[in-house]
């Protein structure tokens, strides 16, 4: 059998400079591997080496892990890193792949998917699938917020921690594994034991959204979706205070749903060894 040792990569993608993980080798499936909000690549380091047959290639989205921040006059829109993704599967000589993302890169899963359906195989997505939709009216308080954080979160300096282990403690106690901190960490620290430890992740990332979507928009998103999906949803993790309702179900055309035990980072635990077969399966036969 094959290593299926990550391998580190970087692309030239408009100007600026993604790295990442790869596993597998180029001519197996391609699998396009989205991580989390102010994750990194390393948010597969557990998953993707079981991914035989794949070639799964999980970038450190801009302004994370080891890429390049966006520059000054940029957003973090999520569908800001679209056109990135978009480039990043043309540089990889990819005319379709599968798409595998958690979290905040799921629901970038689902926009590409709706987005561009004839380059979408299936869809794997980890406990999430769609943000909560607003109401129009709220759409002049939610500009207002992100100008507000525009120069508030862009002028933010990242703390810095006296070690890498407290760096770590400080994630873990937003409620992330130990373990998964730890393996984050690889790629998300920078720093030393003199000038201490910081995150890697551009403050801008935390601030608000200039837009969020409505109801009307998350259906038509759903309903354009032509690849089938599964979704594995954490028994105790985000979508339970954003539950999977009638909405989704009806409007995604081919739409599994399966409930994990875990928390949001499930699939950087032992649990989702045991998912993986169920991965693969629905993967090789979409």
């Amino acid at each position: 059998m094959r290593s299926r040792e990550p391998r580190e990569c970087s692309w030239n993608i408009d100007g600026l400079t993604l790295r990442g993980l790869e596993w597998g080798s180029p001519g197996e499936r391609p699998v396009l591997a989205l991580h989390g909000w102010q994750d990194n690549a390393a948010s597969f380091l557990r998953l993707a080496p079981q991914l035989s047959g794949h070639h799964v290639v999980a970038p450190d989205l801009s302004g994370q892990g080891r890429s390049d921040f966006r520059s000054l006059d940029a957003t973090y829109q999520i569908w800001d890193d679209l056109p990135q993704l978009a480039g990043l599967r043309d540089a990889l000589g990819w005319d379709r792949c599968a798409l595998l993302g958690h979290s905040r890169g799921a629901i970038m899963s689902t926009l590409m998917s709706a987005a561009q359906p004839e380059r979408v195989d299936s869809v794997v997505l980890l406990d999430a699938i769609v943000p909560p939709a607003v109401a129009d009216s709220a759409f002049p308080v939610q500009l207002g917020a992100f100008l507000r954080d525009r120069n508030t979160a862009g002028a933010a300096s990242p703390r810095r921690y006296a070690s890498r282990a407290e760096a770590v403690a400080a994630r873990a106690r937003r409620g992330l594994p130990e373990a998964a901190a730890k393996a984050l960490a690889g790629r998300g620290l920078a720093g030393d034991d003199e000038r201490g430890w910081e995150w890697r992740i551009d403050p801008r990332l935390r601030g608000a959204s200039a837009v969020k979507m409505s109801d009307g928009q998350i259906r038509a998103l759903l309903g354009a979706i032509s690849a089938p999906v599964l979704l594995l949803q954490a028994v105790r993790g985000m979508m339970q205070s954003h539950p999977l309702d009638d909405m989704v179900r009806s409007h995604v055309r081919d739409l599994r749903v399966e409930a994990v035990p875990g928390d949001h980072h499930f699939h950087m635990e032992a649990v989702i060894d045991e998912w993986v077969p169920t991965i693969l399966s629905f993967m090789e036969q979409s």
